[in-house]
């Protein structure tokens, strides 16, 4: 059997506490689209994902917040590569654009319920348990568009 992981890295570091809040902060933004059905909530979160996956994190709203809110608190910070938060961030700013495009030309319909629930359960899922979905998706996407041998193939 073979065992391998692949994953973007990168040489900053970023506070996972403080990416933590991020998607629980966007996981209750995406519920608050649901509930009012307000375009500016998706449009706040595409720009907030574009910041973010630009690493322009100092001028992220939701960074700016988590990282307040972190300090406040006095949570001791637990820094990790910064690469995994970095492409779960482009994956933001892609789930971000097809909600607020199927949104804006048929309404809430069935394809942009489906993103929302998808983008949803992936805020979730890192927010409140730390499994970061993208990071389970990168090697699918590295052999799709880098290479078409995964590190530890012959």
């Amino acid at each position: 059997m073979k065992t391998y992981a692949l994953c973007p890295i990168s040489d900053k570091k970023i506070n996972e506490r403080v990416a933590r809040l991020n998607a629980i902060f966007t996981f209750s933004l995406l519920i608050l689209y649901v509930i009012t059905l307000k375009i500016f909530v998706i449009s706040f979160l595409l720009i907030d994902f574009a910041l973010r996956s630009a690493e322009l994190t100092q001028y992220s709203p939701l960074a700016i917040l988590s990282r307040y809110i972190v300090k406040l608190l006095n949570i001791k910070p637990k820094f990790v590569n910064a690469g995994p938060k970095i492409f779960a961030a482009r994956i933001g700013v892609v789930f971000s654009l097809a909600v607020l495009l199927s949104t804006a030309f048929g309404g809430l319909n069935i394809v942009g319920i489906s993103f929302i629930s998808v983008f949803g359960v992936c805020a979730f899922l890192e927010g409140f348990f730390g499994i970061c979905v993208a990071c389970q998706i990168y090697p699918f996407v590295y052999k799709l568009f880098y290479s078409t041998k995964l590190v530890g193939e012959k």
